[in-house]
């Protein structure tokens, strides 16, 4: 994560754009590794769960909490621009996980559905590029001499960070589907709750020290983009690997994940464009609320 937005700063990305991309991407690599290692074993439904509860725990546990310790103002972009992408996104996938159940079929995520997804991520992709084409060099860059803006350190980081993420998915999967063998619960269960949360760690981090440095828009960016991500790159990549089973319970978790994006736009036009504390506590609870009655029921 440091040497990718390091990279991205030397190159006068701005803040906003590091988070909606470098940031974004860099939260959500363990995501991907963790799915790509699980369609690789034919491990899909931690696969699934993993994004499905991983969306889930941005927006409610991480987008929450860190409004709780410090309020976020919502940027006009993020509201206008890219949470009705995000929005897109789930209403897409939530199509594709119904359409089979409602014709009596088995419900999955095949090779057309991972193409039609990818195809929406080259769009979001092409938007956000075109803006940073029009916004690189306004934006404050970090000082030449900082240590973190030299190119080798930064790329060395990268490829370190690439190999950890790399082991960890693969103990990810093993494990994780050991535990829900020893549970007796559902694959499809430790990947929403458990490991979701953990591959989640890094956009809560990433989030808490954005709001407590004041930088917002790299915060709620930082969270809309990982989320984008998942559905949009992390998704259809895991399922051009290896069909993903799914049912109208994962349409569910998409749906509600998709219910509190949708919340920001009227928190945005009803409150001043401010997420407030007591908002904040609200996310929280309705995402603890949710994980019980998705975990015990």
């Amino acid at each position: 994560m440091r040497g990718a937005t390091g990279l991205a700063h030397s190159y006068g990305v701005p803040p906003l754009l590091v988070g909606l991309t470098i940031v974004a991407f860099g939260t959500s690599a363990p995501e991907l590794m963790v799915n790509v290692v699980g369609a690789l074993k034919e491990q899909t439904d931690i696969a699934f769960g993993n994004i499905a509860g991983s969306n889930l725990a941005n927006l409610g546990l991480v987008l929450g909490g860190t409004a709780l310790m410090s309020s976020l103002k919502l940027n006009d972009q993020i509201i206008k621009r890219d949470i009705p992408l995000l929005l897109l996104a789930s209403l897409a996938t939530i199509i594709m996980i119904l359409d089979p159940t409602l014709r009596g079929q088995v419900s999955s995520l095949d090779l057309s559905d991972g193409l039609i997804l990818l195809l929406l991520f080259c769009i979001f992709m092409y938007i956000t590029f075109k803006d940073l084409s029009e916004s690189t060099g306004t934006e404050e860059t970090i000082e030449e001499s900082s240590f973190w803006n030299k190119t080798s350190v930064n790329w060395s980081l990268v490829a370190i960070g690439a190999v950890g993420l790399a082991v960890g998915g693969d103990m990810v999967i093993t494990h994780g589907v050991a535990l829900a063998a020893f549970l007796g619960v559902s694959s499809t269960i430790i990947g929403i709750g458990l490991v979701a949360i953990g591959t989640s760690l890094p956009e809560l981090v990433t989030s808490v020290i954005a709001a407590l440095r004041k930088q917002a828009d790299l915060c709620v960016g930082n969270i809309v983009g990982s989320n984008i991500f998942n559905l949009l790159l992390v998704l259809p990549t895991t399922a051009i690997i290896y069909p993903i089973k799914t049912d109208s319970r994962g349409a569910l978790d998409i749906g509600v994940s998709s219910a509190l994006a949708a919340l920001l736009i009227l928190i945005f036009l009803l409150n001043k464009k401010v997420m407030g504390k007591l908002v904040g506590a609200l996310f929280l609870l309705g995402y603890f609320i949710y994980m019980a009655y998705r975990i015990f029921n």
